[in-house]
């Protein structure tokens, strides 16, 4: 018997108690040993509800009984999620978590504090939702050196790109109806700025590579900028607009960015639409993979929970190792990092079309019906360039980055 302690019981913890009751004759017949839900920790009652009789208040209970092997997070935040999981490994019990932010602020600490004590600290459910990409970097794509990594991260940023791009709708119209639906919070700056989608891709640059990537010096641009008209353009050029967390390995550095970008049917990421997240992954011998699926969900989060479970349960006299340690990566240069650029600026044609050769040199114009402003596409140049002629032409209402030929 595998004991297991709860800690949390909202949308992913309901879940995960869930699965493991549900499915605990597949669980335990694909481990060799039965799995039981004996604590959930919670600062709430639930009167009628079965938990009410594993339901305790007290986080020392499940951090001192001997009979608790492994302990699941899904309180979300840094506090005291932060404590408590650190508590649990330091007590030799193994923890599985959802919680993102706790992985890309601790990670690689709380990866050693594990190793430190036999236990094991595993974390797929905090990229991708449901969407297994953790532990495939981790063993399936082992022989690879991993090129490159891109993906639609963040459900919610997709579902309101897709609506625009579908209905013409403005930003803070298909915001609205996201959290009406339920797909967005009340408070959506976490995902509309871009925050969620750098946490997950330093989280998964960190592991292709083993080394530390801090979400805090990555360049994250959210979707708030993005209007209907530069959806028309999209159009225009048939390409969409979708919001990428990607990173690429340039010889002992890394260039990484969270930030929109238009792409065109040609890349596997286009017809990726909704709420749904996909993750591609380049190695050096294996080409393009991608990773499709639900990011988000009770259900979808909660099995990727329990299958760390049974990873952990296999692993209890021999830890699952994660490779991710606290030497940190260096970044290429923000303004060395090389892109080709959508670009509208006030004005028509007349008055910009010589300006704008001056400034980016040869470019594409794009016409998408509007008089009052001039839109082009520049050749590949680096951000810094970028900048520096946007600046000279001084009248830019909006750019996004381009990645198609």
């Amino acid at each position: 018997m595998i004991n297991v302690g709860v800690l949390g019981y909202g949308t992913v913890g309901s879940g995960v108690v869930d699965i493991i009751r549900d499915n605990n004759g597949i669980i335990s017949g694909r481990i060799g040993d039965e799995i039981r839900t004996k604590y959930v920790l919670d600062l709430r009652d639930f009167p009628g509800d079965p938990v009410e009789e594993i339901l305790v208040h007290d986080f020392e209970i499940i951090k001192n009984d001997p009979e608790v092997h492994i302990v699941v997070e899904t309180m979300g935040g840094l506090h005291p999620a932060y404590e408590f999981v650190k508590a649990c490994l330091e007590a030799g019990k193994s923890v599985c978590t959802s919680n993102k932010a706790l992985v890309a602020d601790f990670g690689p600490e709380l990866i050693q504090t594990a190793k430190d004590h036999n236990a094991s600290f595993l974390f797929e459910a905090s990229v991708g939702g449901g969407i297994p990409i953790i532990r495939p970097l981790q063993s399936s794509l082992n022989p690879d050196e991993i090129e490159e990594i891109s993906g639609i991260l963040n459900g919610t940023t997709n579902y309101i790109l897709t609506e625009m791009t579908q209905k013409g709708s403005d930003f803070d119209s298909v915001l609205k109806e996201a959290q009406a639906l339920g797909y967005a919070e009340a408070d959506p700056t976490a995902d509309v700025e871009g925050h969620d989608a750098c946490r997950k891709i330093a989280i998964l640059t960190s592991l292709a590579y083993g080394k530390n990537l801090d979400f805090h010096d990555i360049y994250t641009e959210g979707i708030t900028k993005i209007t209907d008209r530069d959806i028309a353009y999209a159009n225009a050029l048939q390409a969409k607009v979708k919001i990428f967390g990607s990173s690429k390995k340039i010889g002992d550095q890394v260039s990484a960015m969270v930030a929109p970008v238009m792409i065109d049917a040609a890349n596997p990421l286009y017809s990726v639409d909704g709420v749904f997240n996909a993750i591609l992954v380049k190695g050096n011998m294996v080409g393009d993979v991608m990773f499709y699926g639900q990011g988000a969900g009770k259900l979808a989060t909660a099995s990727a929970v329990v299958s760390d479970v049974m990873e952990a349960a296999i692993h209890m006299d021999k830890p699952a190792g994660v490779q991710w340690t606290d030497e940190k990566f260096s970044l290429v240069p923000f303004a060395d990092s090389k892109s080709r650029f959508f670009v509208r600026v006030s004005g028509t044609a007349a008055d910009n079309a010589a300006k704008v050769k001056e400034a980016f040199g040869a470019v594409k114009e794009v016409d998408a019906g509007f008089a009052d402003e001039y839109a082009f596409v520049t050749e590949e140049i680096t951000e810094g360039a970028y900048e520096k002629a946007a600046e000279t032409l001084g009248n830019v209402l909006n750019k996004i980055r381009v990645a198609f030929a």
